[in-house]
């Protein structure tokens, strides 16, 4: 289920660009994937959209702490994302959830 702290975090911690992403995201995760709405997706999403964050940062030409730090980031994330999405495939429909509109709904 989703709660009213996942739309506060949405709205106040993603830029205009990347709630678009998330959105994009989770529209494809839905339709495509058959992954069921759920706090599981709303991570995956979140996350993914993170993964996005850190590619478009490039560090200073000489800032080698600043490519490790981005480095070990992106690592996490990588692994973070694993967990979500072993989890939704675990509960993944046959056909895409007809509650996925109301998902993409809250978040619009």
């Amino acid at each position: 289920m989703i709660r009213q702290e996942h739309k506060e975090k949405f709205l106040q911690e993603l830029t205009a660009s990347e709630k678009v992403f998330f959105l994009k995201t989770a529209r494809a995760a839905i339709s495509a994937k058959r992954y069921r709405p759920s706090e599981d997706l709303f991570y995956y999403c979140y996350f993914m959209t993170l993964r996005e964050r850190l590619k478009a940062i490039s560090p200073s030409r000489g800032n080698g702490m600043t490519r490790i730090l981005l480095v070990e980031g992106a690592k996490d994330i990588d692994d973070t994302l694993k967990i979500y999405i072993q989890r939704l495939e675990e509960t993944k429909g046959s056909t895409p959830d007809p509650s996925g509109d109301k998902f993409l709904e809250l978040f619009s």
